[in-house]
């Protein structure tokens, strides 16, 4: 097993990853000091695949809470489902929420435990591998808004964060494909040998060899803890994680949530950044390229043709990473480093938007 400790202002906690956690997670709980009224939140798929390892290495007093699953269904009133439960179980202040899913699930749940009762605790178990590589870690949680992705949401650091790497091993390809542009953002702002792992070991990541993946997850997992530690709530360096993600949520939003996976449009938005970059002289196009070489050789994206760059740059307006009226955005001036800039016109976005595919 091994540990990645985050030392946010927050309560500290680790993150623990070792094939076999899922299936022990009670003694896991239990020298953590996490308190024994447990409640576990899941979605339907999740929990046919993973809930009787979970459960027999788990004791909980209730029944787990078993939510819709997906991005169009992270709203208030799929978290009501959660309060409901547990209101219905008398749960207090001494309760926890685990978390058992990808980063829909994680972020409901961590919203429920943020809010319910003005806080209670939290534990991530991540099964697919965005979540174990981004979202379990740092403790943002929250809902869409039909205007925005994560509009609604709080911070909310875990009290652990279990990475069981086998659970990946049931994820369709295309789901731990999303989850590899977030391992390719970690490389493209804080590690080019990252970077440069993963476009050399395709074959063996698609292939879920542990000997490749558990040590990619361990580095996005340290990349995030030292950034989280140095800015929680996201003042100043903790923006850098967002490469991507500005062009990447206005995309997931004007398709209402239906056609990209995360992972998916965060890799359109690192292409877009890119543009932009090189079109301001801020990146050389050799970086460029190859972030472009990798993301092709990955596999297909869902089609932006139909899309409207003036569709997506309002989108942005409403991101919640504008402040001021101004759009803080993210590039990479080469692989391995970022940058934040927030000077950047319509009339950018919009070239860039267009010089990855759409109108």
């Amino acid at each position: 097993m091994e540990t990645t400790a985050v030392r946010a202002p927050s309560p500290a906690y680790d993150i623990r990853i070792g094939r076999g956690l899922a299936s022990g997670l009670e003694p896991l709980l239990d020298s953590a000091g996490i308190g024994r009224q447990r409640f576990v939140v899941s979605s339907t798929t999740v929990w046919r695949l993973h809930g009787e390892r979970i459960g027999a290495g788990l004791s909980t007093r209730d029944e787990p809470v078993i939510v819709a699953d997906g991005e169009r269904f992270k709203n208030l009133q799929t978290v009501s489902r959660i309060y409901d439960a547990l209101i219905r179980a008398d749960a207090d202040r001494g309760a926890v929420l685990v978390a058992v899913g990808g980063g829909v699930i994680g972020d409901m749940a961590g919203f429920a435990a943020a809010t319910y009762l003005r806080g209670i605790t939290l534990v991530h178990v991540p099964t697919t591998l965005l979540a174990q590589v981004d979202s379990a870690i740092g403790g943002k949680v929250g809902v869409n808004h039909p205007q925005g992705k994560n509009l609604i949401g709080a911070f909310h650091q875990p009290a652990l964060v279990a990475v069981d790497p086998s659970l990946v091993d049931t994820l369709p390809r295309r789901e731990f494909r999303a989850g590899l542009y977030e391992v390719v953002k970690y490389g493209m702002i804080a590690d080019r040998a990252l970077f440069d792992r993963v476009a050399a070991n395709l074959t063996a990541l698609f292939a879920r060899q542990t000997f490749v993946l558990e040590p990619v997850i361990a580095a996005c997992c340290r990349i995030k803890a030292a950034i989280v530690e140095n800015d929680e709530r996201e003042h100043g360096m903790r923006r850098i994680l967002n490469f991507g993600h500005t062009a990447g949520h206005a995309l997931e939003a004007v398709t209402k949530y239906r056609r990209f996976r995360h992972g998916e449009a965060v890799g359109y938005g690192m292409l877009a950044a890119s543009e932009l970059a090189v079109a301001r002289g801020a990146m050389q196009s050799e970086d460029r390229d190859a972030l472009a070489r990798l993301v092709v050789q990955m596999g297909p994206l869902p089609p932006v043709g139909d899309l409207t760059a003036a569709q997506v740059v309002q989108a942005m307006r409403r991101d919640k990473k504008v402040l001021n009226g101004r759009l803080r955005f993210i590039v990479t001036p080469k692989i391995g480093e970022a940058a934040v800039l927030d000077d950047v016109s319509e009339k950018e976005l919009t070239q860039a938007l267009r010089k990855i595919g759409l109108r």
